[in-house]
């Protein structure tokens, strides 16, 4: 056994060197959300008594112990670190997101890719109910007036009666839903198989007249959407024209859905109310950027994302995929993306 080797962590109950064996899962060393991973090894050994959970923690140890691994798991996976993948069966992606995988090798070499779809929907789902409160009470105004220790009354307004759309309506778009509903909104659904309804009072597609109609009578925008060919840009110019200006822009999505020099051209011209941006384009925004010099903006570095549950809900959805692997090895997995 190599100096590698026994620096990998493993075991079911507590850590022990790894042998010769492929473990039963393998995590990878990049954790997430400034949390240590092995909180998530952990929650993953909890969830499987009696099987083999390993966590690599160094380079070395990851290419030693990826040879023989069928079941990995972790934030990314370079086409570098799959080379050396020659047993690699599922591929479990700490993200909801995959589109910063090898994807197209990973197809070739027939492997199952599964992510983290419903993690995020409880805190992403207050996050944008907060920023939609923090809007319609307009608390930065008064936080603004109580650094200056002004008593003075401002306008403020009521969510009850708004109509709020929702782009995208996977787990985050519901959980904002699930949120709404007892605050008395209007909701209208945007995806892109509206015959398939949804948790929204209306549900529509992104294209035709439907979407620009929603558009004008929207007072709270929300972009929960995976940014696709169709959504990439899909707030531009032409969309802050059609919005109501009193409307609010909350964008949990990806930066890139909203064409930034539209959305401060919108701003500066108010056109809109304001803005909640949790995603931007570019990202991470350059301190010069305008967009930190509004004060109806609001930015939060990619931040919806934290939970301390991350890892726990994560757990949940692979250890359930490697029990599934084990009782009936071409099961659909759950959150399987590819094949």
């Amino acid at each position: 056994m190599t100096d590698s080797e026994n620096d990998v962590e493993t075991g079911a109950s507590s850590d022990a060197a790894v042998e010769t064996d492929a473990p039963d899962v393998l995590v990878l060393r990049n954790g997430t959300h400034g949390m240590p991973v092995e909180q998530y090894a952990a929650a993953i050994r909890d969830r499987l008594p009696g099987k083999t959970v390993a966590l690599a923690r160094t380079p070395a140890d990851e290419r030693v112990a990826i040879e023989n691994a069928r079941f990995v798991t972790g934030m990314t996976l370079d086409e570098g670190l799959l080379e050396a993948a020659e047993n690699l069966e599922v591929f479990a992606c700490a993200y909801a997101g995959t589109g910063h995988l090898p994807l197209d090798a990973l197809e070739e070499r027939n492997v199952t890719v599964t992510n983290a779809s419903g993690v995020h929907g409880p805190n992403i789902g207050e996050h944008v109910l907060g920023s939609i409160l923090r809007f319609t009470r307009r608390f930065h105004v008064g936080a603004r007036q109580q650094r200056r220790r002004e008593w003075r009354h401002y306008k403020a307004y009521e969510l009850q009666g708004s109509t709020v759309t929702i782009v995208g309506l996977g787990a985050i778009g519901k959980a904002v839903c699930e949120r709404l509903e007892p605050f008395g909104v209007e909701t209208i659904g945007v995806r892109y198989t509206p015959e398939k309804g949804g948790p929204t009072d209306e549900v529509i597609g992104f294209e035709g007249e439907a979407f620009d109609e929603a558009l004008a009578r929207t007072d709270y925008l929300v972009l929960a959407c995976p940014l696709t060919e169709t959504t990439r840009g899909l707030i531009d110019h032409e969309a802050f024209t059609t919005v109501d200006p009193d409307a609010v822009l909350v964008n949990v999505a990806r930066g890139p859905v909203v064409d930034t020099d539209a959305l401060v051209g919108a701003l500066r011209s108010n056109r809109i109310r304001g803005a909640s941006l949790d995603v931007t384009d570019p990202e991470p925004l350059p301190e010069d950027h305008p967009l930190w010099t509004f004060g109806n903006v609001q930015i939060t570095p990619h931040n919806a994302g934290h939970t301390p549950n991350y890892y726990e809900r994560l757990a949940d959805i692979v250890a359930e995929n490697v029990r599934r692997v084990a009782d009936e090895p071409n099961a659909t997995l759950e959150n399987q993306v590819r094949p």
